[in-house]
């Protein structure tokens, strides 16, 4: 067994535990993060990343270049439980607004990004104990006895680390769960248009269809627990899915199937977990952090771990880190998050979600600014949150705008 020391240890390679890296070794913190899984690994999700996600990632540094299945989309389609389509449209030649790529690639380009930081990445190595004391935290591994000043638990939403601290929450499934499956062959329009439709048996979940670079389409459906259908529903009712008429038209009578579909759940309860431990702070699924109205979690991890890292990387006191962090999350993004599930409540209706679609999709101003609210170019409850105001707040460019990523983003738009 080998024993070492670091500043900080980062538990969970994912986007919120690389982001939590990444800004800490710019502080000039020794970072050693450690994953159970080895890099490149699937990772079961929509894979969409909204304008917020995307500014996180451009500030991070990471290059979209290097990740083949980036997309960038340029239109949200939303059609409503009464069939209508609407068209919400995101700013042209401005940056990138909203992209897909399939986490396989996202996660192992941002492992790259974390090392080339500096960050120590140790793959295929599955924490067994942690011991949080008021000098120090003592991690084990199979081959590892680490102690670190710091620890960020980036672990998922069954954060190991929290039930060996025993904070874990017995029997929690989360608040929402999804399904997806990749498909190839698909239409024209699938391979390039992101689609989400509100069925009304659905609601306040969705079904989604997101395109991808090399013209296949990441294809799933979310619901949320304690609604009309089950979660032991959800294998049963894929096939009825893909047979909905508007989903098997877009799709294309040649769409076929790749490998297996998988499913997953969705920790959206951010506000009413532990956020810190002593030493230890929690990001992303294991702060429960999603978004609890759009089920996106990429942004939000991954600005829990920069948040994180930041803060690790400006003071040494265990007690003052707990409390900036918490304040920080508390005053954001939990305040996003109550907005989020106020408007959750009101897309369980099916009066309540036509009528949201048809609101937001009644004049070209409501429906560009609908689409940029929804992409998170802004937070959700940002007119309550003085603190996050700043001049060009609603009129800022999106991300990526040095030259080659305009390039590919005007390329992209126009589907060549």
């Amino acid at each position: 067994m080998t024993t070492r020391h670091t500043d900080l240890l980062v538990i969970g390679a994912g986007p919120a535990g690389t982001a939590a890296a990444i800004e800490a070794r710019r502080a000039g913190r020794d970072v050693l993060v450690i994953d159970k899984a080895h890099f490149p690994r699937d990772k079961c999700c929509g894979d969409g990343l909204t304008a917020g996600a995307l500014r996180h990632l451009d500030e991070l540094g990471l290059d979209p270049t290097t990740v083949p299945s980036w997309q960038v989309v340029n239109d949200v389609n939303i059609a409503g439980p009464n069939g209508r389509s609407r068209v919400f449209p995101l700013p042209r030649s401005r940056g990138q607004f909203a992209a897909i790529t399939r986490r396989r690639e996202l996660d192992a380009a941002l492992v790259d990004l974390a090392r080339s930081n500096g960050a120590d990445v140790l793959e295929g190595e599955a924490l067994s104990a942690i011991e949080n004391t008021s000098s120090t935290v003592t991690a084990t591994t199979s081959t590892l006895t680490i102690t670190a000043d710091h620890v960020v638990a980036a672990d998922g939403m069954w954060s190991p680390t929290r039930k060996l601290l025993g904070l874990g929450t017995a029997d929690y499934r989360g608040e929402w769960h999804a399904f997806r499956q990749y498909f190839r062959n698909v239409s024209e329009q699938a391979a390039t248009e992101l689609v989400v439709w509100f069925d009304a048996d659905l609601l306040p979940g969705y079904i989604w269809s997101f395109p991808l670079a090399d013209g296949s389409a990441n294809v799933g459906f979310g619901i949320q627990r304690g609604r009309a259908h089950s979660i032991q529903d959800m294998r049963a009712l894929w096939p009825d899915i893909l047979q909905r008429p508007h989903v098997r038209d877009f799709l294309g009578t040649g769409a076929i199937a790749e490998d297996r579909h998988t499913a997953w759940p969705i920790p959206a309860r951010l506000g009413r977990t532990v956020l810190s431990n002593g030493r230890v702070l929690f990001v992303g699924d294991a702060a429960a952090a999603t978004d609890p109205m759009t089920g996106e979690g990429i942004g939000q991890a991954i600005e829990t771990g920069r948040v994180a890292g930041r803060l690790i990387g400006s003071t040494t006191s265990p007690t003052d880190i707990a409390s900036a962090y918490e304040k920080e999350i508390r005053r954001g993004m939990v305040r996003d998050h109550s907005l989020a599930r106020s408007l959750s409540a009101v897309l369980g209706t099916r009066a309540g979600a036509t009528a949201s679609v048809a609101i937001a999709g009644l004049t070209p101003w409501t429906r560009r600014n609908f689409a940029r609210w929804l992409f998170e170019d802004y937070p959700r409850a940002v007119v309550g949150t003085p603190h996050r105001w700043h001049r060009s707040l609603f009129n800022q460019d999106g991300a990526f705008t040095s030259q080659g990523a305009l390039d590919k983003d005007r390329t992209a738009s126009r589907g060549e």
